[in-house]
């Protein structure tokens, strides 16, 4: 019997393109990475000898060879080419965010349903090694009750480049860079929040853009506070959670994005974080919490392509359902609206996957 194939096409060679979904795609069984689609066919030839590399998105959207279209361009352009794609008949990933607002991403999750194609979001974060770890503990119960978490992506990057993320532009700046990844996760934790309150500044000298966010979230009984900032030297928690049973703190990032920089490549034990978690718990009869190292589980990137391959052909589950991806631009939209106004925002619906959380304890 003849093994399926999924006939991939990139469009987009940048950072995410040449880091993430090349090398992803290229160690995804039933995949097969056909052409990229680039303005630098030199790039991708240094990188990938022998790779088709097309000017034009329109070019790769009419070939019959392509079952999959990868959007991996700045992030005011995916509505455009996801919608384009979309129409050609082909199924699409696009990377994080979704697209610029709300009402884009709603009306290309109308045209996929009406096309029967199948559109997923790129937010590989869910298989980071910390989130992972910190996921388990959460779903055993270890740290009771969860009152705080505080989740924080600080770098240190004092030059203001020329690239599109810190030009003026729709969709640029660190609330639409880092700030899917960690809503994401939190709506992966907690579900939707009741409340968001954000704020952004401009820290950098000669930055036209926000390279700064401080942003709460309001559930009932914890509060949630996520961090990000392009001027951060000192070491920060990448997490700092508290419970009634005790915390767990974790230091450092995870290593897969590293690893893909170095050798664009998935490697063997690219997951592996070695640098432990603390966590302090206390029994139930004692009051003095004992400290332990808590070794992490194993991140997978590789696993959102491999979803997508069990989807596509043996009709799996999302490994992105789109009505999470949709709740991540709302909290993106609402946290705008929030920073504008300079106040809290109520959300319509949320807290229900915590309150079912807190009823099963």
């Amino acid at each position: 019997m003849k093994t399926l194939t999924l006939g991939v096409g990139l469009v987009g060679y940048g950072l995410a393109g040449q880091v993430f979904h090349a090398p992803l795609i290229n160690a995804t069984e039933g995949m097969q990475l056909a052409a990229v689609v680039s303005s630098d066919a030199d790039r991708v030839h240094a990188d990938l000898p022998g790779m088709e590399v097309l000017p034009k998105a329109a070019a790769l959207f009419d070939r019959r060879d392509i079952d999959l279209v990868v959007i991996a361009t700045p992030n005011d352009t995916h509505y455009p080419l996801v919608k384009a794609a979309l129409a050609a008949g082909k199924h699409v990933v696009v990377d994080k965010p979704f697209a610029v607002t709300l009402s884009e991403a709603r009306m290309l999750r109308a045209q996929a349903d009406n096309a029967d194609r199948s559109l997923s979001v790129f937010h590989n974060r869910r298989w980071d090694s910390d989130f992972l770890t910190l996921k388990e503990l959460i779903d055993a119960g270890s740290l009771g009750r969860v009152v705080s978490l505080e989740s924080r992506f600080d770098r240190f990057r004092p030059t203001v480049t020329e690239r599109w993320r810190d030009n003026h532009r729709p969709g640029a700046g660190i609330w639409y860079d880092l700030g899917p990844h960690l809503l994401d996760q939190v709506v992966q934790l907690f579900g939707m929040p009741r409340a968001i309150l954000l704020e952004l500044a401009t820290v950098r000298d000669g930055a036209e853009v926000d390279d700064d966010f401080h942003c709460l979230l309001e559930y009932d009984g914890l509060r949630v506070s996520l961090l990000a900032s392009s001027l951060v030297a000192d070491p920060t928690p990448r997490f700092r959670v508290h419970g009634t049973r005790g915390s767990y703190v974790k230091f450092g990032q995870d290593p897969q994005e590293a690893h893909l920089q170095a050798s664009l490549a998935v490697m063997p034990g690219m997951g592996v974080d070695p640098e432990p978690g603390q966590l302090s718990l206390v029994a139930d009869e004692e009051d003095v919490p004992e400290v332990q190292q808590h070794l992490n589980l194993p991140g997978d990137y590789p696993a959102f392509y491999a979803g997508v391959v069990e989807m596509l052909l043996h009709g799996g589950p999302p490994p992105v359902s789109l009505e999470s991806a949709l709740q991540v631009m709302e909290l993106l939209e609402v946290g705008l609206d929030s920073y504008r106004q300079a106040r809290w925002l109520r959300l319509k619906e949320g807290n229900s996957q915590l309150r079912q959380r807190l009823h099963r304890r």
